[in-house]
């Protein structure tokens, strides 16, 4: 059992962790979008990938609009289905996956990046008015006293600042 297990850390070694990021295009009902993910990640698998994880495609508005080309027809998008796939793969397959991928008319776009394994998505924090570094740093300068101004200190320091 152990060979076995040596055996697939070493076809690890050889393979790096990509991530598939993918907008599918809108005019899609609600009931093809998990299909065409399925074959995605089948399609991942077919090119000897080992799935990490991913995201079920959401439906986002896009920040400007993208077109499409699909049979001599150019189509254009402010809207889709965005989704991702982790995967390992060895370098050489990513390619074979790219090609294969840029043939598929229900792909507005998509971006295969070189990542980690871990989970890379940030977690919303709100850090805003009432942080609490801000309460605590306030507190400090509310608990100490004012020192008094000595009118003739600060003088004497403008004029050595003007001689030099």
């Amino acid at each position: 059992m152990s060979e076995m297990n040596n055996e697939t850390e070493n076809n690890r070694e050889d393979k790096r962790v990509y991530e598939l990021g993918y907008l599918l295009v809108p005019t899609l009902s609600s009931e093809e979008v998990p299909t065409i993910f399925g074959n995605l990640k089948e399609l991942i698998s077919s090119f000897e990938g080992e799935h990490i994880s991913d995201d079920l495609p959401k439906m986002i508005s896009l920040a400007y609009s993208m077109t499409k080309v699909v049979s001599n027809i150019r189509s254009k998008f402010d809207t889709g289905y965005f989704g991702w796939i982790k995967f390992f793969m060895n370098p050489e397959q990513v390619l074979k996956l790219k090609k294969k991928i840029d043939l598929d008319p229900n792909i507005i776009r998509f971006l295969i990046l070189k990542t980690v394994a871990e989970n890379t998505v940030a977690s919303k924090r709100f850090v805003g008015r009432d942080s609490a570094y801000r309460k605590t740093a306030y507190k400090k300068d509310k608990d100490k006293e004012a020192e008094p101004i000595n009118k003739e200190e600060i003088d004497k320091e403008i004029e050595a600042m003007i001689a030099t």
